[in-house]
């Protein structure tokens, strides 16, 4: 027997990777907000990016058709065969992208997708630009992989979308990857495609891999949506190209990504996934067939829906002078500037930055939003209207008398 007095004393730590990690301010909000809703407190919630709607029913139907024919068991880690076709077909007629299934990975969630892309694409070192804002998980998964985020500050003035001129300035030898987000979460801004030529043309100049994030891709109200790799062959070489059901289909825990691009990356994706996770959920993989081949139309009355939302939210964050709001064009999410509420107070607490400020509206208002810190800013608040308009009514009325009180 060993007694305890006779091990050896050595402290015990995690590592130096885990430590750096920050937990994800938006599903921390979430947490905080359930756990005051559990109590009745009643919380308008602003904060967290997930669809109000139910999954369709024809997606359901396929979920439990696969249980009761027993499709319960291991698939290829890399997703199943069919599941991988619709993806191909799915690119090819509405992105024009000619992947083929080998070069298609289906993971656990966009995020998973985006993670592996990372982890194969940098090396210790390395440096991966941001545009700011930016959705808070890109940072981490850089820094999981060892290498450095580097931030491209970009302004209202640019519709907070990178220029080739910024980009052409954050380059450096160590530059590896760029990861661009359109529609964007947290601003909703999408890129044209003059705007996204003169980002290939710096990208395919230098050399820099290309992580496109389109997850938002069906939630665009104005304008169109481009996939960057479909601009040119050569830049279908230098990009991953990730999408998933998540926000389209209303199946984020479902937890299903796709990931496009070269297929000597997509193959070193999926090693690393394989011993990760193995394969996807096989239940989900036949979910989301049955929503990639599916009907479109509940897809464009939700779309529709968020619209009408968007509409209605952002003419009610316009008509308050201490807000300056745009009207983003996808995604749904809105993104103010609250700076003119900085160094003012409420209630006798002085508001310092965005996260002082939606404290004080979780607290005051029981309105939950995530402040701009969470996104590389400090001067923002976004606010989802993933939610019922008659939610954003009441959330935003709440919203105006708490603003009637600042001094």
């Amino acid at each position: 027997m060993i007694c305890s007095t006779d091990a050896p004393k050595k402290e015990m730590k995690i590592s130096e990777r885990a430590r750096a990690i920050g937990a994800s301010p938006t599903l921390a909000l979430d947490a905080r907000t359930k756990e005051l809703q559990k109590q009745g407190v009643d919380v308008v919630n602003f904060g967290v990016g997930e669809p109000d709607f139910d999954t369709p029913d024809h997606i359901k139907e396929a979920a439990i058709d696969a249980i009761r024919k027993g499709f319960t068991k291991y698939t290829p880690s890399s997703g199943i065969v069919e599941l991988r076709e619709a993806c191909t077909r799915k690119f090819r007629e509405e992105n024009g992208l000619d992947y083929k299934p080998d070069q298609i990975l289906v993971s656990v969630g966009a995020k998973h997708s985006i993670y592996n892309a990372v982890m194969v694409l940098c090396d210790a070192g390395d440096e991966a630009l941001i545009p700011v804002p930016y959705w808070v998980s890109y940072p981490e998964m850089v820094k999981l992989a060892g290498a450095k985020p580097v931030y491209i500050e970009t302004t209202p003035d640019t519709g907070f979308k990178v220029t080739p001129e910024m980009l052409s300035r954050a380059i450096t030898p160590r530059t590896r990857v760029l990861i661009l987000n359109s529609p964007s979460n947290p601003t909703g801004a999408v890129y044209t495609r003059e705007e996204l030529s003169g980002i290939a043309e710096v990208c395919l100049k230098h050399g820099i891999w290309v992580i496109s994030d389109e997850i938002y891709e069906k939630l665009i109200y104005e304008g169109e949506h481009v996939s960057f790799a479909s601009l040119s062959p050569e830049l279908m070489n230098i990009t991953i190209t990730v999408n998933g059901v998540s926000k389209a289909y209303a199946m984020t825990g479902w937890r299903i990504g796709y990931a496009g691009g070269p297929k000597e990356v997509i193959k070193a994706m999926a090693d690393l996934q394989s011993h990760a996770t193995s394969n996807p959920t096989s239940i989900s993989q036949k979910a989301a067939l049955a929503a990639l081949t599916g009907p479109t139309e509940p897809l464009e009355r939700m779309r529709q829906e968020f619209k009408r939302r968007r509409d209605y939210i952002v003419e009610r964050a316009q008509r308050m002078p201490e807000f300056r709001c745009s009207t983003p064009s996808g995604a749904f999410y809105i993104y103010p500037d609250v700076s003119g509420l900085i160094g003012k107070s409420v209630g006798g607490k002085v508001i310092t930055s965005s996260s002082v400020l939606a404290e004080i509206l979780l607290d005051k208002a029981r309105i939950a939003v995530v402040p701009g810190e969470a996104f590389g800013t400090s001067a923002n608040l976004r606010f989802s209207y993933a939610t019922s308009l008659e939610r954003i009514k009441e959330g935003m009325d709440r919203l105006e008398a708490v603003l009637h009180e600042v001094r």
